[in-house]
């Protein structure tokens, strides 16, 4: 039994704060943020968890964690067991319970933020997921018969990693092809280490392999090989298409062609995975932040991930450019609170008309018009629109366009019996994630456009049960 304290003992618990690097120290290196839970700590926020009968919590996680009982056994102080609930649900609790947001999600829908501040539900999760790492004793799940089955997912971002670890607890042989030379996708090109440290998803993918699952590396579906081939020769009875939405949109204003103009994906790819943060160990091109003024046009959680890099980099000035409010930016709230601290300015109301150049070609400058919201739509969203007159020039050396992602079209285009839709995202049967190649399926980014870790992730699961039954049966 847990000893839980009585009902209005635990709302009288203020919610524990996530102990943080100094603002003036982490703003010029690269280490994690966010300190993580000490056991003491743990065990008072789990104290203010209502113990719900019909836990709103879980309805709001993606992939249907069951956090009333973990939580539960963080009480007991069984965090080996508390790490094992989750991965029941969760292969990658280390990496969620850093880059979730759960405010939107589970936290979001936790009663006890009608009051009072909501449990730190992924607070709890990075601290049982680090203790079990750091114990060594990870719960390895119990892997089901062989089913003499192959499975192949064609990308390692959380919706085919989530996908994989449900599969090979079915007994299917199960492999993954990443394109790069590193297993994890946008987990490890796409979020800076001071947010989502390398090692953790290196060690999430150690327990993967673990469990049974094989990676490839350097292989791009599409060109290395097919889906036909993989359906083929190959061997596999199913192929899981995970790509997800790696396509950079652009702006299309006169000079985004200038030097020192960057997509994130460009940006944030150089220096997480090719890392170059750290110029003294390896040589990767970047046009240098250091001493120069940087902005970034957008409001979302890669903006911040790419401003945020950029001041670490040695930035003069970093300034958020976004055509809305503050209210209204799509970022995490914690993102965009650590990213003022770090001497980020925001420029809310504005957007870019035209990137101005040199006559070597490289960046000087932003015109910029002033924005004011109008009228509410039918979504309930207010639509930016340009000042008259209110033009003028912010001298700046590097942009980065984060306005968000399109689908690479690489596989589909090697595959044309797979339909697509007019943004080139693959067409897949809501409920099953089939699409219409038959063996074929797909899900995550890829499927539903750029969207977050945690949500890739359910539609990895969804796309595991489906799979499942499609090889069980037979039955297309």
């Amino acid at each position: 039994m847990s000893d839980r304290l009585p009902p209005k003992e635990r709302t009288k618990i203020p919610r524990q704060p996530m102990p943080e690097q100094d603002p003036a120290e982490r703003s010029h290196n690269f280490k994690e943020v966010n300190r993580g839970f000490e056991v003491i700590v743990a065990q008072q926020e789990a104290q203010r968890c209502l113990a719900c009968n019909d836990p709103k919590c879980v309805h709001g996680c993606p992939v249907g964690v069951k956090i009333r009982e973990f939580v539960d056994l963080v009480i007991q102080g069984e965090y080996l067991k508390a790490a094992a609930k989750i991965r029941e649900d969760n292969v990658l609790p280390a990496v969620t319970g850093r880059v979730c947001p759960q405010e939107n999600q589970c936290e979001g829908s936790c009663i006890l933020g009608k009051r009072f501040s909501p449990l730190a539900i992924g607070h709890l999760e990075r601290f049982v997921a680090d203790y079990e790492q750091a114990t060594g004793q990870v719960g390895i799940p119990e892997r089901a018969p062989a089913t003499g089955r192959k499975v192949a997912i064609v990308g390692s971002g959380p919706a085919g990693l989530s996908c994989a670890g449900d599969l090979v607890l079915k007994g299917h042989d199960v492999t993954v092809f990443e394109a790069l030379h590193e297993i994890g996708g946008v987990l490890v090109y796409g979020i800076p280490e001071f947010r989502l440290p390398k090692e953790i998803v290196r060690n999430e993918v150690e327990n993967l392999g673990k469990m049974g699952v094989e990676f490839q590396t350097n292989v791009v579906i599409g060109k290395t090989v097919t889906v036909d081939e993989l359906l083929g020769e190959e061997g596999f009875d199913a192929v899981f298409i995970a790509t997800g939405a790696g396509l950079p949109r652009f702006m299309n204003i006169p000079g985004e062609h200038l030097g020192g103009v960057y997509s994130a994906n460009e940006f944030l790819t150089r220096v997480n995975l090719m890392k170059a943060y750290d110029p003294e160990h390896y040589d990767s091109p970047i046009y240098a932040c250091k001493g120069r003024n940087v902005a970034v046009v957008g409001g979302g959680n890669t903006a911040m991930d790419a401003i945020r890099s950029a001041r670490r980099l040695g930035a003069k000035n970093a300034y958020v450019i976004y055509r809305r409010g503050e209210e209204e930016m799509p970022a995490r709230r914690e993102e965009v609170h650590h990213a003022k601290d770090e001497g980020v300015q925001f420029l809310n109301l504005h957007n870019p008309v035209e990137f101005l150049g040199n006559d070597d070609g490289y960046l000087t400058g932003v015109k910029l018009v002033k924005m004011e919201l109008g009228p509410e739509d039918e979504s309930g969203r207010r639509s930016p629109a340009p000042i008259e007159g209110s033009e003028f020039v912010l001298p700046i050396d590097v942009v980065i366009i984060a306005i968000g992602t399109g689908a690479n079209p690489l596989v589909q285009s090697s595959a044309p019996d797979i339909q697509t839709n007019r943004w080139g995202y693959i067409v897949a049967d809501e409920a099953t994630l089939r699409t219409t190649k038959q063996a074929v399926f797909a899900g995550g980014d890829i499927v539903s456009g750029s969207a977050t870790v945690i949500l890739a992730m359910g539609a990895g699961r969804k796309a595991a049960r489906s799979i499942h039954e499609y090889l069980s049966t037979g039955q297309w």
